[in-house]
């Protein structure tokens, strides 16, 4: 099994100045060759293939000495980027999406650059890459499996961050259990199950507003290209990734909750990218990061051997757990009351009981391990 290994690193100006000038290097090969197949098809008709272009970089080197300095590997993986740029965008045409033809990227899109079998080093604590530097990594867990590749990467705070990824991995032991649940996420609580348990939402976005606010006020009145803007941006970039942070450490351990409790867990197959249309929640929404949440209990699933299965959301919130009839109520309504039969609790943990009854019927007998949408 394969998984990456994400790491925070300090360094020295001059491994910084290195790690600057190689991500220059090849933000400018990525252009370039970008470049050579826009302009290769529209005078010839000429379509470069990867291989082609990777052919041609001992050529580069000849004429550009600096790129010298530059892995090969580290050179052919900038390479590979664009060709996986360039089948992405055919891939979406087929599916009469919205493509998205590979674009330029400006130095501060291209944050970057990966090494494979050759120019590293690692001793336990330290990676040093040729010709750039030392690398002092903070070990929040132990790297397993044998390391394939690394990825050196700069957050637009200035922070460095080096992943690895390794291949046979050990497979994580997960406790046996035969439980199911349904999970209905909503906004008042982040969700709530089948169970009767209520997550709170912690709604970190909105409770950073008004430092963001004073953040971003405090840019906007800075001269453009002056370094007190750059370091204004930083600040608002730091405000951000706390934001970011707090909320995948939410996240990830409320899918880790699920994943270590329960065998098969059912959940609302919802259009999200529909749903933030709605101007007056659309915040909310976003803030609360379902499909975060869903994506991580699909990859956790397939991890630990679990069954997550998606159901239809129509009719979960309306209809009586109990007896089965509509009622109709709207969102400001919070306590579902049934005139049919007489049940009165929890909107949400009504929702929570149809989702996981509209699962079980719809799941077959026999289901593979993963997700099955109903």
């Amino acid at each position: 099994m394969r998984k990456t290994f994400l790491y925070r690193a300090t360094i020295n100006k001059q491994t910084e100045t290195n790690c600057n000038q190689w991500l220059n290097l090849c933000c400018n090969l990525y252009n370039t060759a970008l470049e050579q197949r826009i302009n290769g098809y529209r005078q010839r008709r000429k379509s470069f293939s990867a291989y082609d272009q990777m052919t041609q970089l001992p050529d580069l080197k000849d004429a550009f000495p600096e790129y010298k300095a530059v892995g090969s590997q580290c050179l052919q993986d900038v390479i590979e980027r664009l060709d996986k740029a360039y089948k992405g965008f055919f891939q979406r045409l087929k599916g009469n999406g919205k493509a998205g033809f590979p674009r330029f990227k400006s130095r501060k899109r291209y944050d970057s650059f990966t090494l494979k079998q050759t120019g590293w080093k690692f001793d336990g604590r330290y990676l040093y890459i040729r010709n750039i530097g030392r690398f002092k990594l903070f070990l929040s867990r132990p790297i397993e499996g044998n390391i394939k590749t690394i990825t050196i990467r700069k957050a637009s705070t200035g922070k460095w961050f080096v992943s690895f990824s390794c291949d046979n991995v050990p497979a994580k032991q997960f406790p046996e259990t035969v439980a199911e649940v349904g999970i209905d996420v909503g906004i008042k609580y982040f969700c709530v199950d089948s169970d009767g348990n209520h997550i709170e939402n912690p709604k970190y976005l909105r409770q950073s507003l008004k430092l963001l606010r004073k953040k971003q006020r405090s840019l906007s009145r800075k001269k453009k290209g002056s370094n007190r803007r750059t370091k204004a941006k930083v600040l608002v970039a730091k405000t951000h990734e706390k934001v970011a942070n707090q909320r995948k450490d939410f996240l990830h351990k409320t899918a880790n909750y699920y994943i270590d409790n329960y065998q098969t867990i059912f959940v609302e197959n919802l259009q999200i990218r529909n749903m933030v249309r709605n101007r007056h929640l659309s915040k909310s929404i976003n803030d609360s990061s379902w499909g975060i949440f869903f994506d991580l209990l699909s990859c956790k699933a397939a991890e630990a051997g679990r069954t997550i299965v998606k159901v239809n959301p129509s009719g979960t919130s309306q209809n009586c757990s109990s007896c089965g009839e509509k009622v109709s109520k709207s969102l400001s309504v919070r306590v579902h009351a049934c005139p049919f039969c007489g049940l009165v609790l929890d909107r949400d943990y009504n929702a929570s009981l149809n989702i996981k009854a509209f699962g079980q019927k719809v799941q077959a007998l026999t289901q593979p391990v993963g997700v099955f949408v109903a």
